[in-house]
């Protein structure tokens, strides 16, 4: 799944998602570009907040 494509489905800016998460919005620019994967500990609520499981965050999309 693509956490740029479950934030805007939920409605949320990078800096709101940032805000619940507790890291700056450069971290969850960072997660969207691929850059960087988000840590274990913040997965749990990343899933929650974004509607799907953890598992649904680490899979690859077709084509990536």
């Amino acid at each position: 799944m693509n956490i740029k494509k479950a934030r805007e489905k939920v409605g949320l800016t990078q800096q709101e998602l940032a805000n619940e998460l507790g890291v700056v919005q450069s971290t969850v620019a960072m997660w969207e570009t691929q850059n960087s994967l988000p840590r274990a500990d913040k997965l749990p609520a990343l899933a929650k907040i974004l509607g799907c499981t953890i598992d649904e965050l680490l899979k690859k999309e077709e084509g990536e």
